[in-house]
């Protein structure tokens, strides 16, 4: 195919020849100046790597267990909205494409395919984000479905008690279809007429004042184990320690919410060290390589998760589009693991990158 993409950006190119301007703005835009956008991306980009040579590399082992569940990398698909705007599929295709390459997928509260669609399109090991609204019955029962239909965690976004400012929506006067999960509960369409109807809706929906207390109501609602997304200081990693949840996801919520916070790759160590190891940290912003990937495991991520890629996929390619993006990364990754002397994860060490901050402290 002549159009075969090589890397993952030549997959958002096409994803941007493919899409309508107002839903390619919606997935590849951030909020305000967009620095952190463009930080998520070229803080990796500062961070180099130290390899190791003579290393017996002839078999590479990338898998790994992530909350007790097997799986072929240290890869998830990051919980990302509303995936029938990139392809008719949804995502039930990216399910799907998940399960082919035997990685977790994470499900977006704000899915444009039910839970129960997504949980029978094929056996794999799913994840669920939860959105609290201020309706909360309503998040108390995707939960229930969720946890109904098989999935094995709630991922608890936590950095959205409003909306971030997405300028680009805002211009497009982005309007999001109304969402099947919600049908016969309440309406997602709202008045858009001062610009992004998404931002109405968020503003009418989402719960400002839930707060680290209010985890014990999730607790009290499900037995599946809770991850914090959102998480970017050492200290809400404490507080994350102290609540008890099973995991932390180190995120800028791929830097569509706060503008000028730090790149989730300059964030992550600082997390990492706080945990010191009682819970996973997965690492989630700015991945569009193996090496960064790798780079996110010797700062002391678990695993990392991938966003926009995935939607580019779809967007490019439907199903085949999703897999390739996957097996793009596993291949990139399982190669920069071999030339740097790691046969397995276990092998990957904080030695093996150098940072800003290394050589800052060296001058020190």
């Amino acid at each position: 195919m002549d159009d075969e993409p090589v890397n993952l950006k030549e997959y958002q190119e096409l994803a941007r020849q493919a899409l309508p301007k107002m839903y390619y703005d919606y997935f590849a835009g951030g909020s305000e100046d967009q620095h952190t956008l463009r930080e998520n991306i070229e803080a990796f980009q500062r961070i180099t790597l130290r390899p190791r040579v003579l290393v017996d590399v002839s078999k590479i082992d990338m898998s790994t267990t992530i909350l007790g569940y097997k799986t072929s990398a240290p890869i998830m698909l990051a919980p990302t909205a509303m995936h029938k705007l990139a392809h008719p599929g949804g995502e039930v295709l990216t399910a799907k494409a998940a399960a082919a390459c035997n990685v977790i997928m994470g499900l977006s509260f704000m899915s444009t395919c039910t839970i129960e669609e997504v949980a029978s399109s094929c056996d794999a090991v799913r994840f669920f984000q939860l959105y609290v609204y201020k309706q909360r019955d309503i998040s108390s029962l995707m939960v229930k479905r969720a946890e109904r239909s098989g999935f094995k965690a709630i991922l608890l976004t936590a950095d959205t008690p409003k909306l971030g400012r997405r300028e680009a929506d805002i211009k497009n006067k982005m309007i999001a279809p109304q969402l099947k999960n919600f049908e016969g509960l309440f309406k997602t369409e709202v008045d858009d007429s001062g610009g992004s109807n998404l931002e109405a809706f968020a503003a009418r929906s989402f719960d400002p004042s839930f707060s680290w207390k209010d985890i014990a109501w999730l607790k009290s609602i499900t037995k599946l184990p809770i991850l914090i997304k959102g998480v970017l200081t050492r200290e809400d990693a404490i507080k994350a320690l102290e609540v008890g949840v099973e995991g932390i996801i180190v995120s800028n919520h791929g830097a569509r919410q706060l503008d000028y916070v730090p790149a989730t790759i300059a964030a992550l160590e600082e997390v990492v060290l706080a945990v010191r190891g009682r819970i996973p940290v997965l690492f989630d912003g700015g991945i569009r390589r193996g090496t960064d990937v790798f780079k996110a495991l010797a700062l002391g991520a678990q695993a990392v998760l991938i966003g926009r890629p995935v939607v580019y996929g779809l967007a490019a390619k439907g199903e085949y589009g999703v897999r390739r993006v996957i097996e793009m990364l596993k291949d990139e990754l399982e190669l920069t693991m071999a030339l740097s002397g790691c046969p397995t994860l276990k092998d990957i060490t904080r030695n093996h990158v150098k940072t800003q901050n290394d050589s800052h402290h060296c001058r020190l």
